[in-house]
């Protein structure tokens, strides 16, 4: 019987880079021309070729049009770019580790440590909305926190010999943590407000200085995870039979999980828990594209950062004045497809 792992699933070829490479223009254009201010999308071009070191187009928009995208349109563009790559690529990979399509980047524990970090900044006085990052700093240690606790919890139950020990750890992990974030919102409702806007997520910043700080981690996440693309398709033929092909699937595992973990770590720091892009986008990925993670990696990145970008679109247009949190939005698009994944995944495990 075949499936998704087979090598007779569908091959990809050059239409699909295209196809990814148009979706991430168009997003990025998209994004940075939809606003209250009404910029058109030829002038966004323009700007965006602007910016190229050694180019110098010229543009028909005025100075405060210029100082909007500049400040808060393409730092936000881009911020959704870098965070929807990182949480895509990271459910490829942990779904690659873990040879389960249901894995996302949240699954060790990433996304309740992140939160009680988070919460526990919050009550301490610290702002979501600072520069400087306290909030984020404290999201970062807690996903690290907690995907350290996880991983240290199922070798020491399981060892290397199965996966299921490290997600069973994961969930009862996840389970203590998120019962530490609610008791401390019950001691500090006065905070819940503020705890919520972060968990739901969103993409708002503050110029580039959530770029700068989200990137550098994101850039080694990236790399790191592509060095072990072959070892991830060696993985999906078992443990054991990779092994016996020669590959250390122990360090293997904890390399790409912690390579995943801290692009993940770095994004929901930024952009707080963000859920349902590393399912989506890889298992849409996997289905039409194969399921070779030489393929699957890079073109989960940038489906993924066009899909975030386009998704903060929805999140800011659909009831302004007002913005809903993009969590809401990449929820209610992923919850349906879920149950696709559900009613799919006996002819892709």
């Amino acid at each position: 019987m075949a499936t998704s792992l087979d090598p007779g699933a569908p091959r990809v070829g050059w239409p699909w880079w295209l196809a990814a490479s148009a979706a991430l223009t168009t997003a990025v254009v998209a994004g940075a021309a939809v606003g209250p201010a009404d910029i058109g999308f030829f002038e966004v071009i323009r700007a965006l070729l602007d910016q190229v070191p050694g180019l110098d187009v010229a543009t028909d928009l005025s100075e405060r049009e210029m100082g909007i995208l500049e400040v808060v349109r393409f730092p936000r563009v881009i911020l959704g770019v870098v965070v929807g790559s990182a949480l895509a690529m990271s459910g490829a990979a942990y779904q690659g580790v873990f040879r389960n399509p249901l894995a996302d980047p949240y699954l060790l524990g990433v996304a309740a440590g992140a939160g009680l970090g988070a919460t526990l900044a919050i009550v301490a006085g610290g702002s979501t909305d600072s520069t400087l990052p306290l909030v984020p700093l404290a999201a970062f240690v807690g996903a690290i926190a907690g995907v350290l606790l996880s991983y240290g919890l199922g070798r020491t139950v399981g060892g290397s010999r199965t996966v299921t020990s490290l997600i069973l750890a994961g969930v009862a992990i996840a389970a203590f943590l998120t019962a530490i974030q609610t008791y401390v919102q019950q001691r500090n409702a006065e905070t819940l407000r503020e705890v919520y806007d972060w968990i739901l997520g969103r993409l708002a910043t503050t110029g580039w200085d959530e770029v700068r700080l989200v990137l550098p981690y994101v850039a080694v996440s990236v790399v790191a995870i592509l060095l072990h693309r072959r070892a991830l398709d060696v993985m999906a033929v078992g443990d054991e039979e990779a092994a016996a092909l020669g590959l250390e699937v122990g360090r293997t595992r904890l390399v790409v999980v912690a390579a995943a973990t801290l692009g993940t770590a770095a994004a929901v720091a930024v952009a707080g828990l963000i859920g349902f892009v590393g399912i989506i986008v890889p298992h849409a990925v996997r289905l039409v594209a194969g399921t070779s993670y030489r393929r699957l990696l890079p073109l989960s990145a940038m489906f993924g950062g066009a899909f975030l970008v386009l998704a903060d679109i929805v999140a800011r247009t659909a009831l302004a004045p007002a913005e809903i949190p993009i969590g809401v939005v990449t929820a209610f698009l992923g919850a349906p497809f879920f149950v696709l994944v559900l009613r799919t995944s006996r002819r892709v495990i």
